[in-house]
């Protein structure tokens, strides 16, 4: 096994692994901005290292000042967490390169699912069902407006880089098309330095479910069910649950069959996200596109299968054997994950503070990776996302009763929150029933 590991992030995913760095006994080490310096990742790992100012591009995405502090401090491994290098091919080739180990898939497999539309064409070859969409970048307008054309409106306008649901539009005829194109571009040359759009079909009633998959040291790629994702607000997720409500065990045997072949076409290791679009009309399934690397809702995944997905990463990268049977994986009842976030319950806009009272909920089937503590201050220069509230239960009207009474027992003052909203989806008869798609926040604002 790894005896030392430096965590490339901050918050409540670098405060995550280091709990299963400690309890395997690998020494863990932090790196963290100067704005993050009281944060409690940085009090609880072993050695921590200041790599830079509040600005990202100064600390966390600063490669330079991580892997000076990767030799200065003897790491032998590096694991980016999700978000900032994660997803960075050339920092897991430099990483590799610098001989130290990268906890997360090869670069290649990295590169090869970067670009959506890459991705795209690597799954349909794969057999993987992949939307009708464009198979190169649309060059300019006519050229997008053409494939529009062929795939029929309405589309959906993407950034062909980055993820993470930003630089989206949906246009339903060709005068917002062109609106959309111009400023899907412009956002994805402004925030992935990569002006590639792509065109596809839009579902106007859709769910998004994605199937956890795990690379194995021998080879081999296993799915470890999936996760329903479709309460989002402006394309990014609020609340996810594993088993999704809408799969089917038949439906579920084809989504984890499509996610392994997913898998098995870029040979991929370690934890990896491969995300689809549902249409709960007809039971088709689409790819959307593949998260290489462990993804913020991965504790319902750890509950419902009683595994610990930061040990098995850790695992692969040594090349140990998983601690699970792969040929024996079972789910057993429910879990539900709440982004507690730091903005308005209303519109959903960040409000950073100085957090004066914080009281996590506990009890049984109730568990909290918080980044947080009562006196840290929230910043703008980060993510909103303060805390996951993730419960658990033998089935999902059980796990939901206890989100209810979670949610009302988290004592949260200072920044803005969203607990209100999370209240008021408990109580909705829509996310009730199971029966809901990704456009139920907007339904219910």
């Amino acid at each position: 096994m790894i005896e030392s590991l430096l965590v490339a992030n901050r918050g409540e995913i670098a405060r995550r692994i280091i709990r299963t760095a400690r309890r395997l006994g690998i020494r863990a080490i932090a790196v963290h901005s100067e704005a993050d310096a009281d944060l409690p990742f940085v009090g609880e790992a072993d050695e921590a290292v200041c790599v830079g100012p509040a600005n990202p591009a100064q600390s966390y995405r600063n490669t330079e000042a991580i892997l000076a502090a990767a030799r200065s401090t003897g790491a032998q491994a590096i694991h980016p967490g999700y978000g900032f290098l994660s997803e960075n091919a050339g920092f897991a080739r430099t990483v590799e390169a610098s001989g130290l180990i990268w906890v997360g898939p090869g670069a290649d497999a990295i590169s090869a699912m970067g670009d959506k539309i890459n991705a795209r064409n690597l799954m349909a070859a794969a057999g993987v069902p992949v939307a009708p969409g464009t198979t190169d970048p649309a060059a300019d307008l006519d050229a997008a407006a053409t494939a529009a054309a062929e795939i029929g409106y309405p589309v959906m306008v993407k950034a062909a880089a980055g993820g993470g649901g930003m630089g989206m539009g949906v246009a339903h005829d060709e005068a917002a098309l062109r609106i959309e194109y111009d400023k899907v571009r412009s956002f994805a040359e402004r925030m992935f330095g990569d002006g590639s759009v792509l065109i596809e079909r839009y579902f106007p009633r859709v769910r998004h479910v994605e199937v956890q998959i795990l690379g194995l040291a021998d080879g081999r790629v296993v799915a470890l069910g999936e996760r329903e994702c479709s309460v989002q607000r402006r394309n990014q997720k609020l609340v996810e649950e594993s088993p999704s409500p809408a799969v089917s065990p038949e439906l579920r045997e084809r989504f984890l069959a499509a996610a392994v072949r997913a898998g098995e076409a870029v040979n991929y290791r370690n934890a990896g996200t491969v995300e689809c679009l549902l249409d709960p009309t007809t039971g088709e399934f689409f790819f959307l596109e593949m998260n290489t690397r462990l993804q913020v809702e991965h504790p319902v995944t750890e509950l419902v299968y009683g595994v610990d997905l930061v040990e098995e990463q850790l695992r692969v990268a040594a090349g140990l054997a998983p601690t699970f049977d792969p040929d024996a994986l079972a789910p057993r009842g429910h879990a539900i994950e709440l982004r507690i976030n730091a903005e308005d319950p209303k519109r959903f806009l960040p409000g950073p503070g100085v957090i004066k009272t914080w009281v996590e909920p506990t009890g049984e089937g109730v568990r909290v990776d918080s980044g947080y503590v009562e006196g840290n201050t929230v910043t703008p220069f980060y993510d909103s996302l303060m805390a996951k509230l993730i419960v658990s239960g033998a089935d999902r009207a059980e796990a939901i009763e206890r989100a209810k009474a979670a949610v009302a027992a988290f004592e949260l003052a200072g920044p803005k929150n969203n607990l209100p909203f999370f209240a008021e989806l408990m109580e909705n008869e829509e996310f009730l029933s199971g029966d809901y798609d990704t456009a139920i926040v907007t339904r219910m604002r």
